[in-house]
């Protein structure tokens, strides 16, 4: 249903997203995870049509996202992390409005809007204006509608930010129950929402795909060990050898002796992936030990989101900090400095040139350019806006600039 092949991004020499491939399969419901800034909201933006790609190809329901552009927006609903509504519409308003926008035959028009209410539990706020709904009932309101014109292709990006854990499980049991009818993706960083819902994840690193697998191969595959934790009453270098000759088992530690019984000791056992808990009691009890807890450690989706992702973050946090530091001595030399120099200024020009530095600071903060990318890489109002008055001073060969207005009135 969804197929990505060789997917790249850049701005300028700014890399959002580089070779990103996947595939989607109908009825699937895919997770695409990652830290922020690491490119989701690009990929999802290139394959809704929002933006194009620098290179390669993105295919939806067959049709190509670049040549097809229409149709594809037509095969898909899209929910961006911030749901596209009008606060002072109704709901029942609002879906008619946007049916009609996403081309739904007026005669399927109340059939489709009634639809999408029932299947986003709307029914009751049908007839309430939007800016009086708690945000959990927007939510569900920008579902609706995604889902309004019944497309093959879904994409939630981020559909639960900011909810509490009610409205989570109520927006989690929404997504799954389109699963089957639809194709999802499901773009977020919170784990527990994509073992809960999705078939499939795609995990994404710095504009890169590093992992895609359903979450329990994934555990399996990348994490390759398995483990269990022990409390043992007994001594401790008698316990460690006996864990250590159970076959299967590559390594035993003690962990720790504090805050138990005397006598008592807690264990860590290292093994493979296969099941070596009722082997590992049983030893334990014909060497003579007294066996009191036996525990299995299972990896979790986030160990592994950790494991491929934690890189990243490091790098990026010791970057920001040695860029920011500056050195204590170099810091000193900069405030003797800059003391020496303010004392020896005229007393008279001292409130003069407090003046004009404040003047300095806020003429340079009205002007301070605004950011023209966003922390997913993608261009925002600033760069558009930089782009038309470009645009437009060199399509008008009459622009003169103001330096060279007064110098043809002086002459």
């Amino acid at each position: 249903m969804i197929e990505v092949d060789q997917l790249s991004k850049s701005y300028g020499s700014t890399v959002a997203i580089e070779d990103v491939t996947f595939t989607v399969e109908p009825g699937e419901i895919l997770g695409f995870l990652g830290p922020n800034g690491a490119g989701k909201t690009t990929t999802m933006r290139i394959l809704t049509g929002y933006l194009p790609a620098t290179e390669g190809t993105a295919r939806v329901a067959g049709k190509d996202v670049h040549a097809e552009s229409m149709a594809v927006r037509q095969s898909i609903g899209y929910l961006p992390e911030t749901p596209p509504l009008y606060p002072e519409m109704t709901v029942e308003g609002f879906l008619h409005f946007v049916a009609r926008i996403k081309g739904v035959a007026p005669g399927e028009l109340a059939e489709k809007v009634t639809s999408a209410i029932n299947r986003c539990n709307l029914q009751e706020k049908r007839t309430t204006i939007i800016r009086k709904l708690s945000k959990g009932f927007r939510q569900r309101v920008g579902i609706a509608q995604a889902i309004v014109h019944n497309p093959p292709v879904i994409v939630l990006d981020e559909p639960t930010v900011g909810l509490d854990p009610r409205q989570i499980i109520e927006v989690r049991n929404l997504i799954k129950s389109l699963a089957g009818e639809h194709t999802i993706i499901l773009s977020t960083h919170i784990l527990p929402e994509v073992s809960a819902t999705c078939d499939r994840v795609t995990i994404i690193k710095r504009g890169k795909i590093v992992a895609t697998d359903s979450p329990e191969r994934l555990v399996q595959r990348l994490t390759g060990k398995g483990g269990y934790r022990l409390e043992l009453r007994g001594e401790t270098e008698r316990a460690l050898a006996v864990l250590s000759s159970v076959p299967g088992v590559s390594d035993a530690q003690l962990l720790s002796t504090e805050g138990l019984a005397a006598g008592h000791a807690r264990f860590q056992v290292t093994t493979g992936a296969e099941d070596l808990g009722s082997a590992i009691a049983a030893q334990v009890v014909n060497e003579g030990l007294e066996l009191f807890e036996l525990s299995r450690n299972r990896a979790s989706l986030e160990d592994v989101f950790i494991d491929l992702t934690m890189e990243e973050g490091t790098a990026a946090v010791d970057a920001e900090t040695v860029a920011s530091e500056k050195p204590v001595a170099e810091s000193t030399a900069d405030s003797t400095a800059e003391a020496a120099e303010a004392s020896q200024k005229p007393e008279d020009s001292e409130g003069e040139s407090s003046g004009e530095s404040k003047g300095e600071k806020k003429d340079s903060a009205e002007t301070a350019p605004l950011p023209v990318l966003d922390e997913e890489g993608a261009p925002t109002a600033a760069f558009f806006e930089q782009d038309r008055n470009a645009t437009s001073q060199a399509a008008d060969p009459q622009t003169v600039t103001e330096s060279e207005a007064a110098a043809e009135e002086t002459e």
